[in-house]
């Protein structure tokens, strides 16, 4: 235990780490608290970065870009009523009334506390929760790793927007990209067209730049002469809720923390259902429901503390089982593989110093996030005004930059400016881009366990298959994970509802 803490400290008391660390934290409240914007972007647009530093401080700036930017997005939504990511729509209920009312600064610390709490909750859980559930794995073979591929990409349907047809068909495009390159087990070249570039397939970091950042740049640029002036209220008064405030909201912030782990922890769920399902039980559970909608703390601190405690129930399953279970974990797993990280019990054997480092990491980076969110409250008022004209550039800058870096190599830019363009076009025709990178990454390990599996089972894959208890389970979770899409909307519907019960 002793030598395990001594890993840890190393790992994160060194230069490299504290300072992606603090970058990670300041860069993704920006990113989180510009319109538009979102976590999986600004980790897609990252992961390059990381790419020459060690894999703690890489994959430490990863998860607290991704918390920070989750809170971030809470900045925009009670400011100017704009949520600065899908997770903090229920925060703009209000949050921005009570920015109407002089109480915007207030607003922003229950926030920035809630979200500190919040996240640093699903930190504890995953620091839990992770090392017994990746000893499961230890038991995994071609057949297990092959139901796991799957499982991962039934996700499908849970990150399909409104049509399933759609996500299918972004999964199905996934897939086939995946299977672009050699063969992996006759070396043949597949789909490659006599371009020797292709014959080590379709590199994931350009792709994912391409589909997030390139994309998102593009639709920007169209609305970048649109004026949509906001009107911010007053921002006066202290930020830190008085003690008396901060117990009240301690019940609150604690239910809806834990339902942010759960929730976090279910396959395709994500912190705008969570936020939604936590502001619904603090409204049921409430002395005061008539409050919600007209400018409540408690709903703030109830949204917040959800939608943070998502992140480190999404990393679980991630870590332990490689089953990314949002848009932004799929970004995440691309950023573990490319530092040659396994998800499963290796994380916490063989790399046990690294794992634990990141997971320690990520509950300091809600720290941080927290003691930054309150002492930058009164300027962050500044990061949503920042015009798309200056963003952008810096951003396709950036894009190509990191395309390059990986392997420098020319091609990959190709690679990027085509995923680019591809997935401009999906999203303006209402296609979800998440998919695509699930098929890209879980396609691959899905052909490898099933074509090993139909060598082990000698032709018989039904009784093969049939005759070993976890692949059994998987199986079940599998069919359970067809079902969740319905559950999970019926879920948010539940929560949505309560914005016009008033």
């Amino acid at each position: 235990m002793i030598e395990a803490l001594g890993l840890v400290a190393e790992g994160l008391l060194n230069a490299q780490t504290i300072i992606a660390l603090i970058a990670g934290v300041v860069g993704g409240m920006i990113i989180g608290a510009l319109p538009g914007l979102s976590a999986t972007m600004g980790v897609a647009l990252l992961i390059p970065l990381t790419f020459g530093m060690n894999p703690i401080a890489g994959l430490t700036m990863l998860t607290a870009i991704y918390t920070a930017a989750v809170y971030g997005g809470s900045i925009s939504a009670i400011l100017i009523h704009t949520p600065g990511t899908p997770a903090s729509a229920c925060t703009a209920i209000d949050g921005y009334q009570c920015t109407l009312q002089g109480k915007g600064l207030k607003a922003l610390g229950v926030a920035t506390v809630s979200s500190m709490i919040g996240g640093f909750i699903s930190a504890v859980f995953l620091l839990i929760l992770a090392p017994p559930l990746a000893t499961i794995s230890l038991r995994f073979n071609a057949p297990e790793y092959f139901l796991i591929a799957i499982f991962g990409l039934t996700i499908i349907a849970s990150l399909s927007a409104d049509s399933m047809v759609k996500g299918l068909s972004a999964g199905v495009f996934g897939l086939m990209v995946g299977t672009i390159g050699v063969d992996i087990m006759t070396g043949f070249p597949r789909f490659t067209f006599g371009f020797t570039s292709l014959e080590g397939g379709i590199s994931l970091v350009p792709a994912m730049i391409g589909l997030f950042s390139l994309s998102q740049v593009m639709i920007q640029v169209e609305s970048m002469f649109d004026k949509d002036d906001k009107v911010i209220g007053d921002l006066r008064g202290r930020v830190i809720p008085t003690m008396a405030e901060f117990k009240k909201l301690i019940p609150t912030i604690t239910r809806s923390s834990i339902i942010g782990v759960m929730v976090g922890i279910l396959p395709g769920a994500g912190g705008d259902i969570a936020s939604w399902v936590g502001y619904n039980e603090a409204k049921r559970f409430s002395k005061n429901p008539q409050d919600y909608g007209k400018g409540s703390l408690e709903g703030i601190a109830a949204s917040e503390s959800a939608n943070n405690a998502v992140t480190g129930g999404a990393l679980i399953p991630l870590l332990t089982l490689g089953i990314p279970g949002s848009a932004t974990t799929a970004v995440l797993l691309g950023g573990l593989l490319i530092q040659g990280l396994q998800p499963g019990h290796e994380l916490f054997t063989l790399h046990a110093g690294i794992t634990y480092s990141i997971i320690i990491g990520f509950m300091i980076a809600n720290v941080l996030m927290g003691i930054v969110g309150l002492l930058a409250a009164k300027y962050v008022v500044y990061v949503t005004k920042i015009p798309s004209g200056v963003l952008s550039p810096i951003i396709v800058v950036l894009s190509v930059v990191g395309s390059f870096a990986i392997n420098n190599n020319t091609f990959d830019i190709y690679v990027m400016v085509l995923f680019g363009l591809i997935g401009y076009f999906m999203r303006k025709t209402g296609f979800a881009t998440a998919p695509v990178v699930l098929g890209m990454i879980l396609g691959p390990m899905a052909e490898a366990g099933f074509r090993r599996s139909l060598i082990m089972s000698r032709g018989d894959m039904f009784g093969y298959y049939f005759s070993r208890p976890l692949s059994v389970l998987l199986i079940v979770l599998i069919l359970l994970s067809f079902l969740s899409p319905i559950v999970m909307k019926k879920l948010q519907s539940k929560g949505m509802t309560v914005d016009t019960d008033e």
